[in-house]
């Protein structure tokens, strides 16, 4: 383990976060708020804290290996929601403890949503433009923005691209070369954010909620700038784009490159992943819709069809917006909808969730095994489109979804130990693992009356979904440790 070179490389990543804190303090010139102090505060303290860590260590420039790869990801992550929270613990508005500020920082961070501020339309603006730039960061990965830069400062990025990027078949490249994909990458979310800004600005949205909104909408985060969320709006045209472009960050963000380079919508029509995500939701949204409508929650059809849609899309693609109180609908609706984030988005997006592609696979080995019991001696591949999934991939996809059961069972005993009910403490770790936000129950509208124990485990949570289990868990594997 090169531990020198790791420190090196948390400082470097640090001091270029400083920098982040920085456009917070335009806005707060802009608005005349009174919070610039806060975050010019913030962005020294953690440059002063990157340059501490880099200085002694500037001349160790060994190649990171794939073990150094998963300690960088972790171990930044869980500095960075630190770092992250500094502004938000000494401003005087929203007035947050430490742990709030941290499970605050965090939540954005991993695109989680769940927040405990209330009284967002009177937050000063800096506040609330913090938070949404923390969601578009920690979107596509703020690893996977340093490999575009940290090469040129003569760091090898591979080892932490295949520890940050999700998804079960993360190891094929877009490129040949592994800065380039990430370039690659951020240029197509990039794009996206701009042109979901300038949609919603158009719909009607003022500058600032267009950019804040774009900032939590293509990063599948849901943090908004107003109490009421998406429905603060009142606007079907501003939700139709909020469904369209929640969609589109729901999808492997590899076929977004793709389809730009080819110029043809084929990569999304060959997909099976795309046809099996959006063939889920719109299953989803029929049975939504119907409900809806045929328990009067909604006098007309085309009311529930508005709302069962926007709920199905936010909640499937886990970015968490609302337009209504889901879980106070009748039914079987509110833990329906929970349930499907744990499917979440496709792998290599933006969303939470175990990703579709998962699901299929976990289908496919079930069906085969069926088969298997009927004709013991075939040779039965899974495949995924016209492609045969090695065994290795079967087996890694079993074993992510039984760290998955076993961390969510295990996560929502400490919780419900700690005095929640059962509804409450099984939908906040839903929410929080599969970086969904809002739950059922006692953290249906924010996680404000949840004790802070409740609140560390809830903040192990976030980063057990946003790392996919394994990049966190491997850590306390005692191979992983042996030289």
């Amino acid at each position: 383990m090169h531990f020198f070179s790791i420190q090196r490389l948390l400082g470097l990543m640090l001091m270029i976060f400083s920098v982040s804190l920085l456009p917070p303090v335009v806005v707060s010139w802009l608005y005349h708020d009174g919070v610039m102090e806060v975050f010019l505060i913030g962005a020294a303290a953690v440059f002063i804290l990157g340059l501490l860590s880099w200085a002694p260590v500037s001349r160790f420039k060994e190649e990171l290996r794939l073990r150094d790869g998963f300690l960088v990801v972790v171990v930044f992550w869980a500095v960075l929601g630190l770092a992250g929270a500094l502004p938000l613990a000494i401003a005087i508005e929203p007035g947050l403890t430490v742990t709030e500020a941290v499970f605050e920082s965090l939540s954005g961070l991993t695109t989680t949503g769940a927040t405990v501020i209330t009284g967002l339309d009177d937050l000063p603006p800096s506040i609330l433009f913090y938070r949404q730039q923390l969601q578009w960061m920690g979107g596509m990965g703020i690893i996977v923005l340093a490999v575009a830069i940290l090469p040129m400062l003569g760091v090898g990025g591979m080892q932490l691209y295949r520890a940050e990027t999700p998804g079960p078949l993360k190891d094929t490249k877009l490129t040949p070369r592994i800065t380039e994909t990430a370039k690659a990458l951020w240029y197509i979310y990039l794009g996206l954010t701009v042109v979901c800004a300038i949609s919603y600005w158009l719909a009607g949205m003022s500058a600032f909620d267009a950019i804040g909104h774009s900032f939590s909408t293509v990063a599948i985060g849901g943090f908004s700038t107003h109490d009421m969320s998406i429905g603060y709006f009142q606007s079907s045209a501003i939700e139709l784009i909020a469904v369209l472009f929640m969609l589109l960050a729901g999808m492997n963000f590899a076929l977004h490159f793709l389809a730009w380079r080819s110029f043809s919508l084929r990569p999304y029509i060959q997909d099976s992943e795309v046809k099996a995500y959006l063939g889920v939701l719109a299953v989803l949204t029929a049975i939504t819709v119907v409900y809806l409508y045929y328990t009067d929650t909604f006098v007309f059809f085309d009311e529930a069809l508005h709302a069962g849609l926007f709920q199905v899309i936010s909640i499937g693609t886990t970015t968490g917006f609302t337009t209504e109180q889901y879980f106070v609908w009748p039914g079987f609706l509110p833990v329906l909808l929970l349930f499907a984030s744990f499917i979440g988005g496709c792998a290599g997006s933006t969303s939470g969730g175990m990703k579709v592609i998962r699901f299929v696979l976990l289908i496919k080995q079930g069906r085969r095994e069926i088969m298997r019991l009927v004709h013991p001696n075939a040779q039965i591949p899974v495949k995924v489109g016209q492609k045969p999934m090695p065994d290795r991939v079967i087996q890694a996809v079993w074993g992510f979804f039984a760290a998955y059961v076993f961390s969510f069972i295990f996560i929502m005993l400490v919780v419900m130990a700690t005095g929640l009910d059962q509804v409450t403490a099984f939908s906040a770790v839903a929410a929080c693992m599969n970086n969904l936000g809002p739950g059922l129950g006692g953290v249906g509208d924010n996680y404000v009356n949840v004790n802070d124990t409740a609140k560390w485990a809830l903040v192990f949570a976030m980063l057990l979904g946003r790392l996919e289990i394994f990049t966190l868990l491997i850590l306390f594997s005692r191979s992983f440790w042996r030289r």
